[in-house]
């Protein structure tokens, strides 16, 4: 059986040659082929060339060069494209990830899983990286309905049918569980060792909360409305409307009193939360029109194995 490891890298040139080295060596001993895929995501250091040496030293480590950084979900996707094994592990480069547990997650997909996913368990790492993500895993938990405890986690192991169905953009490779559950694919976790970084300077932090959080939101869109965005527009549709009706209905009943209504902000009120609910629905057969269009011709099952 061959193995791919893709691994996304960006100025990490210090724990490139390392990493190759301790993934050959507790990788070679269970006794299956592998191949190496980095992707060097717009590095400015000098990690081409040490990949570039590597290449030359060991063809099983290939090198995926983009033309500037374009993030680590792209960098997935590339790799996912490129690698033939029929077990694809994601890998951080900062040597944060132990190598050795590699046997450990096949021992895992061998019980039957599709994707195992890594618990950093403890993480050592500082505040400033910890937090975030305690905050980002229990929204996902809570959104979800998954019961993982380490979503971000870079370090998986997967059936290559996972790597090749799920679609990857923004920061949704944080969510890689999330959307393998949605496919149908049994995912599990299990804690793995966690280094502290060697070399250069962590890229996670409070900052990228918001674009979690927007992407997070992305996710559960998908999960729920993509073939039926209706169902959510429609909702937000028939709140609106139906504020808007009782609002400008209690009016009405105050206007045939003989009351006066022309100076009232509730009258206002009213008649925009009717409209606001009108174009709610608009949006939604809007959405329901290009969801049709353009998902028709994609698949909404997947197959697990046909029986002739």
């Amino acid at each position: 059986m061959l193995i791919s490891f893709v691994i996304p890298s960006q100025d990490e040139e210090p724990s490139l040659r390392k990493l190759a080295e301790q993934i050959i060596a507790h990788a070679e001993p269970t006794g299956h082929e592998l191949e190496i895929i980095f992707i060097d995501d717009g590095s400015t250091d000098n990690s081409l060339e040490v990949l570039k040496g590597l290449h030359q030293e060991d063809p099983r480590i290939k090198v995926i060069r983009f033309r500037r950084n374009f993030g680590k979900a792209a960098a997935l996707m590339a790799g996912f494209a490129q690698a033939k094994g029929e077990i694809i592990f994601t890998m951080d480069a900062d040597l944060q990830d132990d190598p050795a547990e590699i046997p450990r997650f096949l021992a895992k997909l061998e019980e039957g899983y599709d994707l195992v996913s890594g618990w950093k368990y403890p993480r050592l790492d500082p505040i400033t990286k910890t937090a975030p993500s305690k905050l980002a895993n229990f929204t996902i938990r809570l959104g979800s309905g998954m019961k993982l405890h380490d979503f971000n986690c870079g370090y998986k192991a997967m059936r290559a049918e996972v790597a090749k169905e799920i679609k990857l953009y923004g920061d949704l490779h944080r969510y890689v569980p999330v959307l393998a559950d949605w496919r149908g694919f049994d995912v599990t976790e299990i804690k793995v060792r966690h280094h502290p970084r060697q070399f250069g300077r962590s890229k996670y932090g409070f900052s990228r909360l918001s674009r979690g959080l927007f992407d997070f939101i992305t996710v559960i869109f998908l999960i729920r409305f993509t073939r039926r965005p209706l169902h959510f527009f429609g909702w937000l549709g028939l709140i609106s409307l139906g504020l808007g009706f009782l609002i400008d209905g209690y009016l009405s009943i105050l206007w045939l009193m003989g009351h006066t209504i022309g100076h009232r902000p509730l009258l206002t009120l009213g008649t925009l939360l009717i409209i606001i609910g009108a174009q709610f629905f608009s949006l939604g057969l809007l959405a329901e029109l290009l969801s049709h269009s353009i998902l028709s011709r994609e698949e909404e099952y997947t197959i697990r194995e046909i029986l002739e």
